[in-house]
């Protein structure tokens, strides 16, 4: 509102008043969500002298189209603003809000005189057109020429007057240069003129009827126009006799020849005659459960009998047969005023309003609105009517229209309480099933009392409902049998219910395992001399110095010596076999294994055959389990604790301190040894001070102590090895016996899942089948391209699918249909779309499967193409139709 009023002072739309009237102003809210000023000018409408500037006559208006062929309509957008309220009048349009009185200075939305006045400025602008090319009528402007480069000329003229007095279009509601048109009813076309038939189409669309009540309706509507029908009792007769209640309904070939020629009879003159605004008009409405009807009629000056103009019903939408009874006769008369709005706006008598719901009479000086029928009221101002009640036994005409779309069968109550908040029924049936069940077999009698002995056949029902229902929401193995125990018992009810929960997939699949994980610690082998079996990783995300970002560290397994070398970036898998020649072969011989993660260097062909022309053995670590190769990680931790500690003023400079690192760590003592790196290698501790003796030794002592060095570090190693699998164990436990073919649960920890929340992203996927035991903690799983990840998983990361008759495995996917050769699959939904190329790519969920299988697609694959349109148009909010695709499920890169 504040910014409303600020706007409007300073365009010289409004300006503070003292005014001693004031009009209540409130905003309502447009279905884009925006909001719309509205101002209640009933009071003021009600006591304005309306203005009579003429309408066009419509027998005037189209004699100069009689030779036209070609149309231009054009819809002027509301120029209102651009019409200047008459110096000293402005005080009538005051309206009061919250932030002070104000008034307008130019003519305001709201008023009943606005459309004459409209009708006025633009008849004014293009005075010298009409009745030459032009006709208006309010806001509705056609163009009519005889040939399209004449017609062009004419467009240009139209357009070029109202840009120069500001007045514009809206585009969306134009038509240019068609042959045939739409205009006040009517259908222009080669010259010609005809009736519009969407004036009779509620009535020549008027379904067979198939019940007695629908007959008794149509034929309630016919007799108020039978006095026009000559004949009408004998056309009427076969259906007359069809609802006594003597004979069975039965629709005959007779029946529906006469049906089809009273909806005929009543479309033709002298039933239907054409509207005339000199006259007065009748509107009658009325609104049923499910659709709305109206008609519009006018006295004719031959017989002085009401005769209708045109007819309209339709049917309701789902959101508006949820409106009051209220506001559903509102909505009959709104959209009867939108249908026919070029005949009603600015009419020159009042329109009469029929309708048979009485409170609509006060509609005018209610002093309470609610949202909706504030919005309406801004358009009801631009008309001037007056409603009138009538029982609805005399409203029988829109009545019978409103009811087309209705059913016989009786209307099923509306739900107030959803479905989801109601448990007690589906307690009651379980509990009618387990009662049912007992005459088959019945209670033992060796119960606790007033407790209900479950059938054996029924048992896995009754743990299904406690397990899944809204009120448990699959709890753990406790909670389960206490819910239970409140009112069933049988003796296995504790070994039934920890099978059923076991073997539940939805806990398997979306729920934490709290257990220590599986698969005791296995120790990697002990090397037998130093620089035998090597590990590598790299440290990334440093801040740069001297062109350095990233350090290789190269550890020796044996006497956990290690090399720091400074890279300026992540080296390829040949610039990484350099590396090694460069700063560890040269210095300390070829290793027989090189142990790394699965980095991108580690996994390249180029990198495998570098090792098999050395000789040596690549290990990598198995999936999302840098465990493997924790030596190496545990050196990470300490460089960076290292650096942390030396360069914290100077991050900047952390390449110069890199040598001393390394000196320090070498010259440590490691708790795995018992001695540092460079004893254990050099056979000496490099000296803390300066010293003048030196201990001379043999080459022989020599050789005899470094050989009785390496026998005491691998025996210290073998010690600390068994030591630390002691104290890992303790967290642990042994990993199931796992089988070529058995199927498994794969932890989701790690894996990156597209469309997913990850709070509410499933804990595990799968199952998946075991392709090959590699070892006593590695397995290969065999899992869909679409995943992208390394098979190979510790055990840690799996647990095993539980399978018991109690708790059914879960509906197999939707079966694969051919389609052009290939095979089809079923798409659940649309979770996000990307551009590729000259075109775009979905993320689609496929039916029946789960996120692991979730991938991109191009949109060509999709044959329904509508799921696409209802993705886009709820973008977020989460559509959830099915369609079919040409794609497999997990085979798209």
């Amino acid at each position: 509102m504040s910014n409303y009023i600020s706007e409007s002072l300073a365009s010289g739309i409004i300006r503070p008043s003292t005014s001693p009237l004031g009009a209540g102003f409130f905003f309502v809210s447009k279905k884009d969500g925006s909001l719309r000023p509205c101002i209640d000018y009933r009071g003021l409408n009600l006591i304005t002298i309306k203005n009579k500037y003429p309408l066009p006559l419509l027998s005037s208006t189209f004699k100069p189209i009689n030779d036209a062929s070609i149309f231009t309509k054009l819809d002027l957008s509301n120029a209102y603003h651009l019409v200047r309220i008459r110096e000293g009048d402005e005080w009538k349009t005051a309206f009061k809000t919250p932030l002070g009185h104000f008034e307008y200075l130019v003519m305001p939305f709201g008023l009943t005189n606005a459309p004459a006045v409209f009708q006025s400025l633009v008849n004014s602008v293009l005075g010298d057109f009409i009745n030459k090319f032009v006709t208006v009528y309010l806001d509705d402007i056609l163009i009519f020429s005889r040939n399209l480069s004449e017609h062009r000329q004419h467009v240009r003229a139209v357009l070029q007057r109202l840009l120069e007095n500001r007045l514009y279009v809206k585009g969306e509601k134009c038509e240019f240069h068609v042959p045939s048109i739409k205009f006040l009813g009517f259908v222009l076309e080669n010259g010609k003129l005809r009736t519009d038939p969407d004036k009779i189409t509620a009535v020549q669309t008027w379904p067979t009827p198939t019940t007695c009540k629908q007959l008794q309706r149509f034929l309630g509507f016919g007799n108020f126009y039978r006095r026009f029908i000559k004949g009408y009792s004998q056309i009427a007769a076969p259906l007359t006799r069809l609802t006594s209640t003597k004979i069975p309904f039965s629709w005959t070939k007779e029946a529906d020849h006469a049906f089809l020629s009273l909806k005929e009879s009543f479309a033709q003159a002298p039933i239907l005659t054409r509207p005339d605004p000199s006259r007065p008009f009748t509107l009658e409405v009325d609104a049923s459960d499910t659709g709305v009807g109206a008609v519009l009629s006018q006295v004719s000056s031959t017989d002085q009998r009401l005769h209708p103009c045109a007819f309209y019903s339709c049917r309701l939408s789902p959101a508006e047969q949820n409106y009051d009874v209220g506001d559903r006769e509102l909505l009959a008369v709104k959209k009867a005023l939108e249908e026919w709005r070029h005949w009603l706006e600015g009419a020159e008598h009042p329109i009469t309003i029929w309708t048979d719901h009485k409170n609509l009479a006060y509609l005018k000086e209610a002093k309470r609105l609610n949202p909706r029928q504030s919005r309406w009221s801004l358009f009801f101002s631009r008309f001037n009517f007056v409603i009138s009640y009538r029982p609805g036994s005399k409203n029988v005409k829109p009545d019978a229209l409103s009811r087309q779309f209705a059913s016989d069968r009786e209307m099923e109550p509306t739900t107030i309480l959803p479905a989801s908040c109601i448990v007690g029924s589906i307690s009651w049936d379980i509990t009618n099933k387990v009662l049912e069940a007992q005459q088959q077999e019945p209670d033992p009698g060796t119960g606790p009392p007033n407790k209900i002995y479950v059938p054996t056949n029924t048992r896995g029902a009754l743990i299904h409902w406690a397990h899944t229902a809204r009120f448990s929401i699959h709890p753990g193995l406790g909670r389960t049998i206490s819910l239970i125990r409140r009112t069933f018992w049988w003796p296995s009810l504790y070994r039934d219910v920890k099978e059923y929960i076991a073997a539940c997939q939805v806990c398997a699949r979306f729920k934490a395992s709290n257990q220590p994980p599986q698969g005791l610690l296995q120790p990697l082998p002990i090397p037998h001399r130093p620089w035998s079996h090597i590990a590598l990783d790299f440290v990334t995300g440093l801040p740069t110095s001297k062109g350095f970002s990233v350090i290789l560290t190269i550890v020796d397994r044996f006497f956990k010596a290690c090399h720091l070398v400074p890279l300026k970036s992540l080296p390829s898998s040949t610039e990484t076999a350099n590396l090694l020649i460069k700063h560890l072969f040269r210095l300390h011989g070829l290793p027989s294994e090189i142990l790394s993660d699965r980095g991108p260097q580690f996994i390249s062909r180029v990198w495998s055959d570098f090792a098999t022309h050395l000789g040596a053995k690549v290990c990598l670590t198995s999936g999302f389990h840098p465990q493997t190769n924790g030596q190496v990680e545990r050196m990470n931790q300490e460089l960076e604790a290292m650096l942390r500690c030396i360069c914290a003023s100077n991050p900047a400079g952390w390449s110069s301190q890199l040598a001393w690192v390394e000196y320090a760590h070498n010259s440590h003592t490691s708790s795995s040894t018992g001695q540092s790196p460079f004893e254990v290698s050099l056979g000496y501790q490099p000296p803390l001070f300066p010293s003048d003796s030196a201990s001379s030794t043999s080459v022989p002592q020599f050789l005899r102590r470094a050989r009785r060095t390496w026998t005491q570090t691998r025996a210290a190693l073998q010690r600390t090895a068994e030591r630390n699998r002691r104290i890992a164990d303790r967290h642990r436990r042994p990993a199931p016996a796992y089988t070529q073919g058995q199927m498994v649960w794969l932890s989701s920890r790690d894996i990156k899942l597209h469309g997913c929340n990850r709070k509410f992203s499933p804990r595990f996927l799968g199952p998946f089948p075991v392709a090959e035991v590699l070892g006593p903690v590695s397995v290969r799983l065999d899992l869909p391209p679409s995943m992208k990840v390394h098979p190979v998983f510790h055990v840690s990361l799996l647990k095993p699918v539980v399978s018991s008759p109690l708790c059914p495995p879960a509906a197999p996917p939707p079966p694969v249909r051919l389609a052009d050769g290939g095979l089809c699959y079923r798409v659940r939904r649309i979770l996000d779309v990307r551009p590729r190329g000259r075109g775009r790519q979905f993320l689609v969920d496929w039916e029946g499967y789960g996120p692991e299988h979730r991938q991109w697609i191009p949109g060509s694959w999709i044959e329904d193409v509508s799921l696409i349109r209802d993705f886009e148009a709820s973008r977020g909010s989460s559509s959830s139709a099915s369609s079919s695709s040409a794609g497999p499920p997990g085979g798209v890169p």
